[in-house]
This record gives structure tokens, C-alpha cells and sequence, in this order.
């Protein structure tokens, strides 16, 4: 059903009905937010799985990679 349809739709019903239909609409988008919330914790995670003792690459380092990495695409 399209949007258009259903707002067309919510017009029919009586206002108790399109009070409930809001509240679970509602219901709906805070059970969207904790899933998000889930997300998050999940990346916060493997973040941390990233995480290596070695020190972070010096920029000579990161020039002389990428060179590497485009003579080995390019050529």
C-alpha cells in the first residue's frame, strides 16, 4: 500500500482508531530506536577488536603504503 493510500485510509477510521493506529506507530518507532542502540554497542565492540598494540603508521609509512598498493593495481 502507498503512502497516499494509507493516509487516505487513516481518514476513514474514527478517531479512537486513528489514536491507536498513531500509538503504534509510535510503539513501532521506539522499538526502532533500541534496535539503533543495539547497533551502536555493536560497533563500539568491534571498534575495540580493531585496537593493536603497534603504533599508528608514520605518515612516510602511509605515503610508501598507498605507492605499494597503487603500483600493484596499476601495473
Amino acid at each position: 500500500m502507498l503512502l497516499q493510500e494509507l493516509k487516505e485510509e487513516a481518514f476513514k477510521l474514527s478517531p479512537s482508531d486513528r489514536f491507536a493506529l498513531v500509538s503504534a506507530i509510535i510503539e513501532s518507532l521506539q522499538n526502532t530506536s533500541h534496535s539503533q542502540t543495539e547497533r551502536s554497542a555493536a560497533i563500539r565492540r568491534m571498534r575495540g577488536l580493531l585496537k593493536t598494540d603497534q603504533p599508528a603508521p608514520t605518515e612516510e609509512e602511509v605515503v610508501a603504503m598507498l605507492e605499494e598498493q597503487r603500483v600493484e593495481k596499476y601495473l
